[in-house]
């Protein structure tokens, strides 16, 4: 999926209100691009040590720079500003209500770097620009399918079209679930390698019902019916029956598929007339919260079964050993 660049204009617009932040030059340097999700803090490259400047980062100061500044004489602080903005800085935070220095503004406005200004403390900021700045630059891609919360894991239905992957997610709202994204699943690998998954803009909350048309669920089912995004743990691959296949009927193989780089159960649902997938699909979703709490069904019943047959080995190699006993019982 391609994502537009990540401009100063466009992370300004989109995180003003969130970041509470205000622009103290003019607006020549909007479209500077972003390039980094990481943040820095320029203490040292304003004390005059550069080999290690990550300047093509967004640049916080807080109260130790704007101290450290203000601690400097007039030229002393020019130079120190000069110095650091020679580079192709994105552009610059400046946090806690602290006012920059009149040289960096009048430095900055030269160089067409933003600077702006934000009331919240330095490391409250940081956290929420360094979420809205991992989201973005977050591997995504997109997948043909359909994503529902089912008992609070994520089903993503996937199968060649007119399979009947919608009408299962009508099913599942209908029976209590939550629709997340229909045809388009937009997936994103975030931290701890999570995937989470959502629908375009454009068909949020939109089912495609072949020979009904587009409905939507969250008019006709309400609030509870829809999610904006859900984590994407299990997908379903249905699959035409074919009597030749041979299915997995134990749960013992488990199947994996990777998406991003990140593996999840994978699980394959042939579909023939007269079998209720939705159910199913219910069942795969309460099998994996089971696993989460460490139960396995199949290697459970594994277990018993190994368990079983080593007790009936042990009991035949005692009747044989009863059987030699009595065979040499000459009394």
């Amino acid at each position: 999926m391609i994502r537009p660049k990540l401009t100063v204009g466009r992370l300004y617009k989109e995180t003003r209100e969130r970041l509470k932040l205000r622009l103290l030059t003019p607006n020549a340097g909007f479209e500077r691009e972003i390039t980094d999700s990481e943040l820095h803090r320029p203490g040292l490259a304003l004390a005059g040590f550069l080999e290690l400047f990550t300047y093509n980062r967004v640049q916080i100061l807080g109260n130790t720079e704007i101290r450290y500044l203000e601690s400097l004489s007039q030229r002393a602080r020019k130079l120190a500003i000069e110095r650091v903005l020679q580079y192709d800085i994105p552009c610059i935070m400046v946090t806690d209500n602290n006012e920059p220095p009149p040289e960096l503004i009048q430095v900055a406005t030269r160089r067409f770097i933003c600077v702006f200004g934000t009331e919240y403390p330095t490391t409250r900021f940081s956290h929420y620009l360094s979420d809205y700045l991992q989201n973005e630059f977050a591997p995504r891609t997109t997948v043909h399918g359909t994503l529902v919360d089912v008992y609070g894991i994520g089903l993503l239905f996937t199968g060649r079209s007119g399979i009947g992957k919608s009408e299962i997610a009508l099913d599942l709202v209908e029976r209590g679930h939550r629709l997340v994204a229909d045809d388009i699943v937009i997936i994103t690998r975030k931290a701890e390698e999570i995937l989470m998954g959502e629908s375009r803009e454009i068909a949020l909350h939109h089912l495609e019902i072949r020979g009904l048309g587009l409905i939507d669920v969250r008019s006709i089912f309400g609030i509870r019916a829809v999610r904006v995004h859900k984590r994407v743990e299990v997908e379903v691959q249905l699959v035409d029956f074919d009597p030749e296949a041979d299915y997995d009927r134990t749960g013992l193989d488990e199947e994996k598929t990777n998406i991003l780089g990140v593996e999840i159960p994978l699980v394959t649902l042939p579909i023939n007339p007269g079998k209720n997938i939705t159910v199913i699909a219910e069942t795969i979703a309460l099998n994996q919260l089971l696993k989460i709490y460490g139960h396995h069904t199949a290697e459970e019943f594994n277990r018993r079964l190994m368990e079983k047959m080593r007790e009936k080995e042990r009991q035949h190699l005692l009747n044989l050993k009863m059987r030699d006993f009595l065979d040499k019982d000459f009394e």
